[in-house]
């Protein structure tokens, strides 16, 4: 069954892009052009991310990485971009094939209602109130066990960002349900795509 990426769950548009590298630059105004050249770069990725979601209907069934550049090459994606999303992609597909070896029910299974995650200094700096809030919210959901968690904070700070944005961490989640072979359900997607207005097909 196909995973067709919904409507407002993509990437947002380069004009979007350019925008927040241009508020990014008047915030730190010392920084490297440089830098912010880089930065919109892996921001982009998340282009190339929902490319790969919308082609490929789950991790299985996407090509090795090298065939996967090539392929995104002939779509049009820039090199630096591709390298990046395909470096986030090996991260995703190592942390898919240790959560694989490990036994379904203890994947799935709910965490103890005494158990609390502890998030360092790091994650909090970079995911954000929002992300973590959003994450809590999953958890709660009975939508997320703690493998997928920890995949999903494992790939969110790997991800371009300070913080990272709600949109991106929703588009994260998304690819590691992608990655595992598993559908979101309808409850789900609707709570991963609710900014439609904000985002743009690819």
């Amino acid at each position: 069954m196909s995973l067709d990426f919904p409507a407002g769950c993509t990437s947002a548009s380069n004009a979007a892009d350019r925008a927040a590298l241009l508020d990014a630059q008047e915030q730190h105004p010392d920084e490297s052009p440089h830098a912010f050249a880089s930065w919109a770069i892996l921001a982009r990725m998340f282009d190339v991310l929902v490319f790969v979601y919308e082609n490929y209907w789950r991790g299985d069934a996407c090509p090795e990485l090298p065939q996967l550049g090539r392929k995104l090459s002939a779509q049009g994606f820039e090199p630096e971009e591709i390298q990046q999303a395909l470096a986030w992609l090996d991260g995703l597909n190592f942390a898919a094939q240790s959560v694989q070896q490990v036994p379904e029910a203890a994947v799935s299974a709910a965490p103890s209602p005494l158990s609390m995650r502890v998030y360092s200094v790091a994650e909090q700096d970079h995911l954000g109130a929002q992300c973590l809030g959003f994450v809590s919210f999953l958890e709660s959901a009975g939508v997320m066990p703690p493998a997928m968690r920890e995949i999903v904070l494992d790939r969110a700070m790997a991800a371009p960002g300070d913080p990272v944005s709600l949109d991106d961490l929703k588009i994260i989640v998304l690819m590691v349900y992608w990655s595992m072979g598993r559908e979101p359900d309808a409850l789900v997607l609707d709570e991963l795509c609710d900014d439609a207005t904000d985002r743009l097909p690819h």
